[in-house]
Protein backbone atom coordinates (compact mmCIF):
# COMPACT_ATOMS: atom_id res chain seq x y z
CA UNK A 1 0.00 0.00 0.00
CA UNK A 2 2.39 2.58 0.92
CA UNK A 3 4.88 1.59 -2.50
CA UNK A 4 1.52 2.26 -4.19
CA UNK A 5 1.41 5.54 -2.09
CA UNK A 6 4.87 6.53 -3.57
CA UNK A 7 4.43 5.92 -7.16
CA UNK A 8 1.57 7.71 -7.08
CA UNK A 9 2.73 10.75 -5.73
CA UNK A 10 6.18 10.32 -7.60
CA UNK A 11 3.70 10.31 -11.01
CA UNK A 12 2.05 13.09 -9.62
CA UNK A 13 5.35 15.26 -9.18
CA UNK A 14 6.72 14.34 -12.41
CA UNK A 15 3.05 15.48 -13.96
CA UNK A 16 3.22 18.91 -12.46
CA UNK A 17 7.29 19.13 -13.39
CA UNK A 18 6.38 18.15 -16.90
CA UNK A 19 2.75 20.39 -17.29
CA UNK A 20 5.49 23.53 -16.30
CA UNK A 21 7.85 22.34 -18.75
CA UNK A 22 6.22 21.75 -21.69
CA UNK A 23 3.94 25.28 -20.96
CA UNK A 24 7.82 26.95 -20.86
CA UNK A 25 8.78 25.08 -24.28
CA UNK A 26 5.55 26.25 -25.91
CA UNK A 27 5.52 29.99 -24.79
CA UNK A 28 9.45 29.86 -26.12
CA UNK A 29 8.18 28.96 -29.30
CA UNK A 30 10.37 27.48 -32.44
CA UNK A 31 13.64 29.06 -30.02
CA UNK A 32 13.02 26.08 -27.75
CA UNK A 33 15.26 23.53 -26.13
CA UNK A 34 14.30 19.71 -25.51
CA UNK A 35 16.41 19.23 -22.93
CA UNK A 36 14.23 19.38 -20.59
CA UNK A 37 12.29 16.63 -22.28
CA UNK A 38 15.43 14.04 -22.16
CA UNK A 39 15.53 15.13 -18.46
CA UNK A 40 12.40 14.80 -17.58
CA UNK A 41 12.68 11.44 -19.91
CA UNK A 42 15.95 10.21 -17.74
CA UNK A 43 13.90 11.00 -14.74
CA UNK A 44 11.15 8.77 -15.75
CA UNK A 45 13.61 5.78 -16.71
CA UNK A 46 15.48 6.28 -12.83
CA UNK A 47 11.53 5.98 -11.26
CA UNK A 48 11.86 3.20 -13.27
CA UNK A 49 7.96 4.46 -15.15
CA UNK A 50 6.77 2.57 -18.42
CA UNK A 51 6.08 4.37 -21.45
CA UNK A 52 1.99 3.97 -20.39
CA UNK A 53 3.12 5.87 -17.32
CA UNK A 54 4.83 8.58 -19.31
CA UNK A 55 1.55 8.77 -21.79
CA UNK A 56 -0.63 9.27 -18.99
CA UNK A 57 0.87 12.04 -17.88
CA UNK A 58 1.58 13.80 -21.23
CA UNK A 59 -2.26 13.07 -21.45
CA UNK A 60 -2.99 14.77 -17.87
CA UNK A 61 -0.72 17.53 -18.39
CA UNK A 62 -2.65 18.49 -22.05
CA UNK A 63 -6.52 18.49 -20.00
CA UNK A 64 -4.65 21.90 -17.89
CA UNK A 65 -2.76 22.99 -20.37
CA UNK A 66 -4.36 26.03 -22.10
CA UNK A 67 -3.19 27.12 -25.62
CA UNK A 68 -2.68 30.51 -26.26
CA UNK A 69 -5.09 30.64 -29.19
CA UNK A 70 -8.13 29.40 -30.92
CA UNK A 71 -6.91 29.58 -34.82
CA UNK A 72 -6.33 26.16 -36.46
CA UNK A 73 -2.59 27.03 -37.60
CA UNK A 74 -1.25 28.07 -34.60
CA UNK A 75 -3.32 25.03 -32.73
CA UNK A 76 -0.78 22.77 -35.52
CA UNK A 77 1.77 24.52 -34.63
CA UNK A 78 1.20 23.39 -30.92
CA UNK A 79 0.73 20.30 -31.34
CA UNK A 80 3.65 19.76 -33.03
CA UNK A 81 5.33 20.81 -30.70
CA UNK A 82 3.18 18.87 -28.00
CA UNK A 83 4.47 15.65 -30.18
CA UNK A 84 7.86 17.03 -30.14
CA UNK A 85 8.31 17.54 -26.99
CA UNK A 86 6.98 14.03 -26.00
CA UNK A 87 8.95 12.37 -28.42
CA UNK A 88 12.01 13.98 -26.76
CA UNK A 89 11.13 12.76 -23.34
CA UNK A 90 10.65 9.54 -24.91
CA UNK A 91 14.07 9.03 -25.67
CA UNK A 92 15.77 8.02 -23.17
CA UNK A 93 13.05 4.81 -22.59
CA UNK A 94 13.67 4.36 -25.86
CA UNK A 95 17.75 4.41 -25.61
CA UNK A 96 17.29 2.03 -22.57
CA UNK A 97 14.98 -0.70 -24.19
CA UNK A 98 17.28 -1.08 -27.11
CA UNK A 99 20.50 -1.10 -25.06
CA UNK A 100 18.78 -3.77 -23.01
CA UNK A 101 17.99 -5.56 -26.48
CA UNK A 102 21.45 -5.20 -27.28
CA UNK A 103 22.69 -6.74 -23.75
CA UNK A 104 19.94 -9.13 -24.37
CA UNK A 105 21.45 -10.39 -27.85
CA UNK A 106 25.36 -10.39 -25.94
CA UNK A 107 24.27 -12.12 -23.14
CA UNK A 108 22.22 -14.97 -24.69
CA UNK A 109 25.83 -15.07 -27.20
CA UNK A 110 27.85 -15.20 -23.61
CA UNK A 111 25.42 -17.76 -22.59
CA UNK A 112 25.85 -20.03 -25.37
CA UNK A 113 29.78 -19.54 -25.75
CA UNK A 114 29.43 -20.49 -22.18
CA UNK A 115 28.07 -23.62 -22.62
CA UNK A 116 30.17 -24.65 -25.62
CA UNK A 117 33.18 -23.65 -23.39
CA UNK A 118 31.50 -26.03 -20.47
CA UNK A 119 31.35 -28.90 -22.87
CA UNK A 120 34.86 -28.76 -24.09
CA UNK A 121 35.98 -28.21 -20.37
CA UNK A 122 34.21 -31.27 -19.69
CA UNK A 123 35.73 -32.96 -22.34
CA UNK A 124 39.41 -31.74 -21.34
CA UNK A 125 38.72 -32.68 -18.21
CA UNK A 126 38.16 -36.36 -19.10
CA UNK A 127 41.09 -36.84 -21.20
CA UNK A 128 43.18 -35.23 -18.41
CA UNK A 129 42.16 -37.79 -16.21
CA UNK A 130 43.04 -40.30 -18.62
CA UNK A 131 46.11 -38.80 -19.22
CA UNK A 132 47.13 -38.62 -14.82
CA UNK A 133 46.48 -42.40 -15.26
CA UNK A 134 48.89 -43.16 -18.00
CA UNK A 135 51.16 -41.16 -16.22
CA UNK A 136 51.10 -42.70 -12.80
CA UNK A 137 51.20 -46.02 -14.47
CA UNK A 138 54.67 -44.92 -16.61
CA UNK A 139 56.10 -43.18 -13.38
CA UNK A 140 55.34 -46.73 -11.59
CA UNK A 141 57.32 -48.34 -14.40
CA UNK A 142 60.31 -45.15 -13.27
CA UNK A 143 59.75 -46.08 -9.72
CA UNK A 144 60.62 -49.84 -10.63
CA UNK A 145 63.67 -49.41 -12.64
CA UNK A 146 64.62 -46.08 -10.88
CA UNK A 147 67.41 -48.19 -8.75
CA UNK A 148 68.82 -49.84 -11.52
CA UNK A 149 68.83 -46.37 -13.78
CA UNK A 150 70.68 -45.01 -10.86
CA UNK A 151 73.40 -47.61 -10.70
CA UNK A 152 74.04 -46.85 -14.47
CA UNK A 153 74.17 -43.18 -13.98
CA UNK A 154 76.69 -43.43 -11.40
CA UNK A 155 78.86 -46.17 -13.43
CA UNK A 156 78.59 -43.68 -15.98
CA UNK A 157 79.90 -41.08 -14.74
CA UNK A 158 82.86 -42.38 -13.16
CA UNK A 159 83.63 -43.26 -16.41
CA UNK A 160 83.08 -40.23 -17.51
CA UNK A 161 85.43 -38.85 -14.65
CA UNK A 162 88.06 -41.47 -15.37
CA UNK A 163 88.29 -40.69 -18.85
CA UNK A 164 88.28 -36.78 -18.31
CA UNK A 165 91.29 -37.50 -15.84
CA UNK A 166 93.05 -39.62 -18.31
CA UNK A 167 92.61 -37.44 -21.17
CA UNK A 168 93.89 -34.25 -19.10
CA UNK A 169 97.14 -37.02 -18.18
CA UNK A 170 97.59 -37.69 -21.61
CA UNK A 171 97.75 -34.03 -22.56
CA UNK A 172 99.87 -33.23 -19.78
CA UNK A 173 102.25 -36.00 -20.59
CA UNK A 174 102.22 -35.26 -24.35
CA UNK A 175 103.66 -31.67 -23.32
CA UNK A 176 106.28 -32.79 -21.38
CA UNK A 177 107.38 -35.03 -23.64
CA UNK A 178 107.25 -32.51 -26.92
CA UNK A 179 109.26 -30.31 -24.33
CA UNK A 180 111.98 -33.02 -23.76
CA UNK A 181 112.29 -34.02 -27.46
CA UNK A 182 112.68 -30.15 -28.60
CA UNK A 183 115.34 -29.67 -26.27
CA UNK A 184 116.94 -32.68 -27.39
CA UNK A 185 116.59 -31.43 -31.13
CA UNK A 186 117.38 -28.25 -30.90
CA UNK A 187 120.49 -28.67 -27.83
CA UNK A 188 122.04 -32.28 -29.03
CA UNK A 189 121.51 -32.96 -32.85
CA UNK A 190 120.93 -29.13 -34.31
CA UNK A 191 124.46 -28.33 -32.31
CA UNK A 192 126.21 -31.84 -33.82
CA UNK A 193 124.95 -31.38 -37.28
CA UNK A 194 126.75 -27.55 -37.35
CA UNK A 195 129.48 -28.83 -35.95
CA UNK A 196 129.44 -31.53 -38.69
CA UNK A 197 129.00 -28.86 -41.31
CA UNK A 198 131.87 -26.76 -39.59
CA UNK A 199 134.54 -29.42 -39.80
CA UNK A 200 133.00 -30.35 -43.49
CA UNK A 201 134.20 -26.44 -44.34
CA UNK A 202 137.66 -26.80 -43.35
CA UNK A 203 137.80 -30.32 -44.90
CA UNK A 204 136.60 -28.39 -48.27
CA UNK A 205 139.51 -25.66 -48.01
CA UNK A 206 142.02 -28.70 -47.75
CA UNK A 207 140.17 -30.23 -50.38
CA UNK A 208 140.50 -27.41 -53.08
CA UNK A 209 144.49 -27.94 -52.70
CA UNK A 210 144.18 -31.61 -54.33
CA UNK A 211 141.21 -32.78 -55.16
CA UNK A 212 138.09 -31.01 -57.03
CA UNK A 213 135.73 -34.66 -56.47
CA UNK A 214 136.25 -34.31 -52.68
CA UNK A 215 135.29 -30.44 -52.86
CA UNK A 216 132.04 -31.31 -54.82
CA UNK A 217 131.11 -34.21 -53.06
CA UNK A 218 131.93 -32.09 -49.50
CA UNK A 219 129.31 -29.81 -50.78
CA UNK A 220 126.82 -32.06 -51.52
CA UNK A 221 127.16 -33.56 -47.89
CA UNK A 222 127.14 -29.44 -46.63
CA UNK A 223 123.59 -28.51 -48.20
CA UNK A 224 122.67 -32.13 -47.08
CA UNK A 225 123.33 -31.68 -43.88
CA UNK A 226 122.21 -27.65 -43.93
CA UNK A 227 118.73 -29.10 -45.10
CA UNK A 228 118.76 -31.49 -42.20
CA UNK A 229 119.24 -28.67 -39.39
CA UNK A 230 116.34 -26.95 -40.96
CA UNK A 231 113.87 -29.74 -40.79
CA UNK A 232 115.50 -30.39 -37.14
CA UNK A 233 114.50 -26.61 -36.37
CA UNK A 234 111.03 -26.72 -37.99
CA UNK A 235 110.41 -30.14 -36.18
CA UNK A 236 111.51 -28.33 -32.97
CA UNK A 237 109.43 -25.36 -33.17
CA UNK A 238 106.54 -27.66 -34.55
CA UNK A 239 106.98 -30.12 -31.30
CA UNK A 240 107.51 -27.08 -28.93
CA UNK A 241 108.93 -23.84 -29.69
CA UNK A 242 112.00 -22.53 -27.97
CA UNK A 243 110.98 -18.94 -28.11
CA UNK A 244 107.94 -19.67 -26.13
CA UNK A 245 110.08 -20.36 -23.27
CA UNK A 246 113.17 -18.42 -23.98
CA UNK A 247 111.38 -14.85 -24.83
CA UNK A 248 107.27 -15.81 -24.69
CA UNK A 249 103.92 -16.20 -26.23
CA UNK A 250 103.65 -13.35 -28.53
CA UNK A 251 107.28 -13.84 -30.17
CA UNK A 252 106.20 -17.40 -30.15
CA UNK A 253 102.39 -16.61 -31.86
CA UNK A 254 104.28 -14.08 -34.27
CA UNK A 255 107.17 -16.49 -35.39
CA UNK A 256 104.25 -19.04 -35.94
CA UNK A 257 102.19 -17.28 -37.56
CA UNK A 258 104.33 -15.79 -40.11
CA UNK A 259 105.41 -19.57 -41.04
CA UNK A 260 101.88 -20.02 -41.46
CA UNK A 261 101.04 -17.14 -43.89
CA UNK A 262 104.07 -18.47 -45.65
CA UNK A 263 103.56 -21.90 -46.12
CA UNK A 264 99.22 -20.99 -46.90
CA UNK A 265 99.59 -17.80 -48.30
CA UNK A 266 96.31 -17.11 -45.34
CA UNK A 267 97.20 -13.69 -43.84
CA UNK A 268 96.97 -13.31 -40.34
CA UNK A 269 97.31 -10.18 -37.61
CA UNK A 270 98.13 -10.86 -34.25
CA UNK A 271 96.52 -8.19 -31.65
CA UNK A 272 97.74 -8.91 -27.68
CA UNK A 273 98.30 -6.97 -24.65
CA UNK A 274 102.21 -6.81 -23.64
CA UNK A 275 101.66 -8.32 -19.83
CA UNK A 276 100.21 -11.48 -21.67
CA UNK A 277 103.93 -12.49 -20.92
CA UNK A 278 102.95 -12.46 -16.60
CA UNK A 279 100.74 -15.13 -16.58
CA UNK A 280 102.19 -18.37 -15.78
CA UNK A 281 103.63 -20.69 -18.46
CA UNK A 282 100.89 -23.32 -18.44
CA UNK A 283 98.28 -20.75 -19.29
CA UNK A 284 100.67 -19.10 -21.93
CA UNK A 285 101.23 -22.90 -23.30
CA UNK A 286 97.54 -23.77 -23.61
CA UNK A 287 96.77 -20.40 -25.37
CA UNK A 288 99.66 -21.04 -28.10
CA UNK A 289 98.57 -24.60 -28.47
CA UNK A 290 94.90 -23.22 -29.07
CA UNK A 291 95.81 -21.10 -31.80
CA UNK A 292 98.09 -23.44 -33.24
CA UNK A 293 95.94 -26.01 -33.78
CA UNK A 294 92.84 -23.10 -34.95
CA UNK A 295 94.69 -21.75 -36.90
CA UNK A 296 95.84 -25.09 -38.44
CA UNK A 297 92.40 -25.93 -38.74
CA UNK A 298 91.88 -22.52 -40.96
CA UNK A 299 94.38 -23.60 -43.29
CA UNK A 300 93.50 -27.10 -43.95
CA UNK A 301 89.67 -26.63 -43.93
CA UNK A 302 88.48 -22.93 -43.76
CA UNK A 303 89.14 -22.14 -47.78
CA UNK A 304 89.86 -18.69 -45.57
CA UNK A 305 92.15 -15.56 -47.11
CA UNK A 306 92.47 -14.36 -43.80
CA UNK A 307 92.85 -14.52 -40.19
CA UNK A 308 92.69 -13.02 -36.81
CA UNK A 309 94.40 -13.49 -33.79
CA UNK A 310 93.45 -11.69 -30.73
CA UNK A 311 94.26 -12.07 -27.09
CA UNK A 312 92.65 -9.23 -24.38
CA UNK A 313 91.55 -9.21 -20.85
CA UNK A 314 88.07 -9.09 -19.61
CA UNK A 315 86.76 -9.00 -16.57
CA UNK A 316 89.23 -11.04 -14.74
CA UNK A 317 89.95 -13.64 -17.48
CA UNK A 318 92.51 -13.53 -20.28
CA UNK A 319 89.92 -14.06 -23.60
CA UNK A 320 91.51 -15.15 -26.85
CA UNK A 321 89.36 -15.19 -30.03
CA UNK A 322 90.81 -16.53 -33.64
CA UNK A 323 88.20 -15.72 -36.33
CA UNK A 324 88.75 -16.31 -40.04
CA UNK A 325 86.82 -15.05 -43.31
CA UNK A 326 86.17 -19.18 -44.39
CA UNK A 327 83.43 -21.21 -45.54
CA UNK A 328 82.60 -22.19 -41.76
CA UNK A 329 80.60 -25.13 -40.47
CA UNK A 330 77.84 -26.66 -39.05
CA UNK A 331 78.49 -26.05 -35.12
CA UNK A 332 76.29 -27.72 -33.31
CA UNK A 333 77.80 -31.18 -34.42
CA UNK A 334 81.49 -30.18 -34.37
CA UNK A 335 82.47 -31.26 -31.07
CA UNK A 336 80.43 -34.24 -31.49
CA UNK A 337 81.66 -35.40 -34.65
CA UNK A 338 83.63 -38.74 -35.20
CA UNK A 339 85.77 -37.58 -38.01
CA UNK A 340 89.56 -36.69 -37.86
CA UNK A 341 89.13 -32.84 -38.64
CA UNK A 342 87.25 -32.51 -35.56
CA UNK A 343 89.62 -34.14 -32.96
CA UNK A 344 91.34 -31.24 -32.57
CA UNK A 345 88.43 -29.47 -31.33
CA UNK A 346 88.35 -31.86 -28.68
CA UNK A 347 91.85 -31.10 -27.74
CA UNK A 348 91.36 -27.38 -27.46
CA UNK A 349 88.51 -27.74 -25.51
CA UNK A 350 90.18 -30.23 -23.14
CA UNK A 351 92.78 -27.85 -22.39
CA UNK A 352 91.31 -24.82 -21.58
CA UNK A 353 88.83 -26.85 -19.24
CA UNK A 354 92.26 -28.50 -17.57
CA UNK A 355 92.98 -24.85 -16.58
CA UNK A 356 89.20 -23.88 -15.36
CA UNK A 357 88.73 -21.87 -18.75
CA UNK A 358 85.97 -22.32 -21.59
CA UNK A 359 86.08 -23.28 -24.99
CA UNK A 360 83.34 -21.94 -27.30
CA UNK A 361 82.81 -22.05 -31.29
CA UNK A 362 80.92 -19.16 -33.18
CA UNK A 363 79.94 -20.53 -36.93
CA UNK A 364 77.67 -20.88 -39.50
CA UNK A 365 77.91 -22.31 -43.19
CA UNK A 366 79.50 -19.60 -45.09
CA UNK A 367 79.62 -17.39 -42.13
CA UNK A 368 83.28 -17.67 -41.28
CA UNK A 369 84.69 -19.06 -37.77
CA UNK A 370 85.58 -17.46 -34.55
CA UNK A 371 87.14 -19.46 -31.90
CA UNK A 372 86.82 -18.19 -28.56
CA UNK A 373 88.93 -19.66 -25.75
CA UNK A 374 89.07 -17.88 -21.92
CA UNK A 375 91.06 -18.97 -19.03
CA UNK A 376 90.84 -16.96 -15.58
CA UNK A 377 93.49 -15.13 -13.95
CA UNK A 378 94.65 -17.19 -11.01
CA UNK A 379 94.83 -14.09 -8.54
CA UNK A 380 92.16 -12.24 -10.47
CA UNK A 381 94.82 -8.74 -10.76
CA UNK A 382 94.66 -6.99 -13.75
CA UNK A 383 98.02 -7.02 -15.74
CA UNK A 384 97.39 -4.22 -18.05
CA UNK A 385 99.32 -3.50 -21.20
CA UNK A 386 99.39 -3.64 -24.89
CA UNK A 387 100.60 -4.92 -27.87
CA UNK A 388 99.42 -4.89 -31.87
CA UNK A 389 101.49 -6.16 -34.77
CA UNK A 390 100.13 -7.82 -37.83
CA UNK A 391 101.84 -11.21 -39.14
CA UNK A 392 103.74 -9.64 -42.56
Amino acid sequence: MNKAKTISRSLTGLSRQYQTALSQHLKQGSRASLAPARKLGCRAVTMRLGTLDLLRVHEHSLTKLRLPSDLPATKGKMARRVETFFSAMLTPMEELRRTAHVASVQFASLTQTLHQRSVALADARRRLKEEIKQREKAELLLLENKQHYDQLLAQSRQMQEKLRLLSRQLLLAQEDERKKISRELHDVIAQTLTSINVRLAGLRKEATLNNKGIERSIARTQRLIQHSVSIVHRFARELRPTVLDDLGLIPALHTFLKSFQAETGIRVSLSAFAAIEKVNGDKRTALYRVAQEALTNVGRHSQATRADVKIQELAGAVCMGISDNGRGFQEPSALHSKQKNRLGLLGMKERLEMLGGNFTIQTAPGKGTTILAQIPLADGRTVGGGYKRPCD
